[in-house]
C-alpha cells in the first residue's frame, strides 16, 4: 500500500509545490487550506504523515497536532516553520510532532525527512502485524481436539495461563508440547514479552550453558565478545525449555538456582545478575526414571513438576484424528497457497488406518506433502508418505473399497459373515470393531466437512456442491444420509 501524505498550508502554491514534490517520489498526497479542512479530511481517510504549516489562520498548526494526537493516532507530522519560530517548532516536538523544516526549506532535505518519517511508520505497522499474526497463531484455539484427554489439557491451560507458575509438558515426540508453550505464554500477562525457546538437546553441556545464561569475553576460545544469554533475552516473559531431559547434570544444577533465586550468572563471570522470567518445560522422557538412575536431579524434577500437563499419542485422542486432518488440510493450503482440495475415500482409508508413531507433527508433514504433490482436483494415496500406500490397500479391502464418496468407504460387510467352523472368529469380531471405528471417524470427518462447505455458501446446495466438487443432487443425498438441514445455514 502507498504511503499517503496530507499537505496542510493556507497558502496555495506552497500546497501545490510541496504536493508535486512528493507525488514524484510516488507517495499519495492531498492537500488542505487550513487546520479545520485538515481535520475534515483526516476524518474520512487514513494518512501516515501530515506535513503542515505551524501559522495558519483560524486554528494553528499547534492545534491541528493537538488533535491528531487525540484522534488520529499512529499518524505523524512534521511542522514547517517561519524564520524566527524555533521556540514553537520545539513545543511542537514536545506534542509529538516527529519532525520540522524551517522556510524556506530544500527539497531534498523535506524529501529526505518525509522517507525517513514514511520508513519508521512503515516498519511500526509491519511490527503491529506481526504481533497480530503471532497472536492469531499462537491463540489458545490452535490446540486442536475434542477428545477427553485433550479437553482436560485445555482446561489445565486455562487455569495455569495467567499464573507465573512453572509448568512441565509431558509427552511423546510430535504431539504439540510447543504448541502448549505458546497457548500458556500468549494467553498470560507476559505476552508482550518474548517467548524464547530453547532445545536442551541439540548443544553440548558447554554451549548450552553459554546459550542460556550468556558468557563474557574471553570466558572460552572463541568468546571473542560479551553476550546475553536466553534467561536476560527472556526477562519479563517465558523461557520455553524443551527437552530439558537431556540436560547435563551440571547445567541441571545452575537451572535450579535460577528458579530458585531469580538470578543468573553468565559463563565465566562474577556479577549476579536478576531475571524475571517463567519456565516452562518440556520432555518426552520418564523423568522420574531418569531421577531413579541419578541422571536427573530430584530437586530439579519438583521445582519444574509444580504443573503437570500430558499431551497424548495421538492414538489415545479418540474422534480427534478426521478434526486434525481438516485443520491441517487447511493449514497446509493457505501456507502453500494451494486451493483447498477434498481427500480421495483412498487417502481417507489410509489416513485413518495408519498408527501414527510420529504423532501430530507425522500427520501434518503427511498432509502437507500430499498438497504439494497432489496435481488432480483430490489428494489421492499417491501424493501420501509411502508408508501409507500399503494401509489404503489393506483398508480398501477390509472396508468396502468398491465405495465412490468418503461417506461410504468405511462401509462394513454384513455383519453374519461367519467363519468355516460356522460361527464368527476373534479375527473377524475384531476386524468388524475396527471397521466400525473407521466408519464413525469417516462420517464425522463427512459431516463436519460438508457443514463448513454451507457455511460458506450461506446454505446454498448447489454451490456447496460445486466447491466440494460433487454433484448436487449427490450432496443432497448425503445430506440425508447425515441428517444435515442445509437450511439452518441460509444467511
Amino acid at each position: 500500500m502507498k504511503a499517503s501524505i496530507l499537505v496542510v498550508d493556507d497558502e496555495r502554491a506552497i500546497c501545490v509545490a510541496i504536493k508535486r514534490l512528493l507525488e514524484g517520489r510516488g507517495w499519495q498526497v492531498e492537500t488542505a487550506g487550513s487546520a479545520e479542512d485538515a481535520i475534515e479530511a483526516l476524518g474520512r481517510s487514513i494518512f501516515h504523515l501530515v506535513v503542515t504549516d505551524l501559522s495558519m489562520p483560524g486554528l494553528s498548526g499547534l492545534g491541528l497536532l493537538r488533535w491528531i494526537r487525540k484522534h488520529a493516532v499512529g499518524t505523524e507530522a512534521i511542522m514547517i516553520t517561519a524564520q524566527g519560530s524555533e521556540k514553537t517548532a520545539v513545543e511542537a516536538m514536545k506534542l509529538g510532532a516527529a519532525d520540522y523544516i524551517p522556510k524556506p526549506f530544500d527539497n531534498d532535505e523535506l524529501e529526505l525527512k518525509v522517507e525517513r518519517i514514511l520508513e519508521t511508520v512503515a516498519e511500526r505497522r509491519e511490527s503491529q502485524l506481526l504481533r497480530e499474526q503471532i497472536n492469531q497463531n499462537f491463540r489458545f484455539d490452535n490446540l486442536i481436539g475434542k477428545s477427553p484427554a485433550m479437553q482436560r489439557v485445555f482446561d489445565v491451560i486455562r487455569k495455569v495461563a495467567d499464573s507465573d507458575l512453572t509448568v512441565l509438558v509431558r509427552g511423546p515426540s510430535g504431539t504439540g508440547k510447543e504448541l502448549v508453550a505458546n497457548a500458556i505464554h500468549y494467553n498470560s500477562p507476559r505476552r508482550s514479552k518474548p517467548l524464547i525457546k530453547v532445545n536442551c538437546a541439540a548443544f553440548s553441556k558447554e554451549l548450552v550453558e553459554s546459550e542460556l545464561f550468556g558468557h563474557e569475553k574471553g570466558a572460552f576460545t572463541g568468546a571473542v565478545t560479551t553476550r546475553e544469554g536466553k534467561f536476560e533475552i527472556a526477562d519479563g516473559g517465558t523461557l520455553f525449555l524443551d527437552e530439558i531431559g537431556d540436560m547435563a547434570h551440571e547445567t541441571q544444577a545452575k537451572i535450579l538456582r535460577a528458579l530458585q533465586e531469580r538470578e543468573i550468572q553468565r559463563v565465566g563471570g562474577n556479577r549476579t545478575i536478576k531475571v524475571d522470567v517463567r519456565i516452562i518445560a518440556a520432555t518426552n522422557q520418564n523423568l522420574e526414571t531418569r531421577v531413579a538412575e541419578g541422571a536427573f536431579r530430584e530437586d530439579l524434577f519438583y521445582r519444574l513438576n509444580v504443573v503437570p500437563i500430558v499431551l497424548p499419542a495421538v492414538r489415545e485422542r479418540d474422534g480427534d484424528l478426521p478434526i486434525l486432518i481438516e485443520h491441517f488440510l487447511d493449514k497446509a493450503s493457505r501456507r502453500l497457497g494451494r486451493a483447498r482440495k477434498t481427500l480421495s475415500p483412498a487417502a481417507l482409508r489410509a489416513l485413518l488406518a495408519h498408527d501414527w508413531p510420529g504423532n501430530v507433527r507425522e500427520l501434518e508433514h503427511a498432509i502437507e506433502q500430499a498438497v504439494v504433490l497432489s496435481s488432480g482436483e483430490s489428494l489421492e494415496v499417491e501424493d501420501l508418505p509411502t508408508t501409507l500406500t500399503a494401509l489404503a490397500q489393506d483398508a480398501g479391502a477390509g472396508m468396502g473399497a468398491n465405495s465412490g464418496s468418503i461417506g461410504r468407504a468405511g462401509e462394513t460387510p454384513p455383519s453374519g459373515s461367519a467363519s468355516p467352523s460356522g460361527g464368527e472368529s476373534r479375527d473377524t469380531l475384531d476386524s468388524a470393531n475396527f471397521r466400525d471405528a473407521k466408519q464413525r471417524a469417516v462420517e464425522d470427518f463427512e459431516r463436519r466437512f460438508i457443514e463448513q462447505a454451507l457455511a460458506r455458501s450461506g446454505g446454498n446446495i448447489s454451490r456447496a456442491a460445486e466447491e466440494m466438487g460433487m454433484y448436487r443432487q449427490h450432496l443432497q443425498t448425503k445430506l440425508a444420509e447425515l441428517g444435515i438441514d442445509a437450511q439452518a445455514f441460509r444467511r
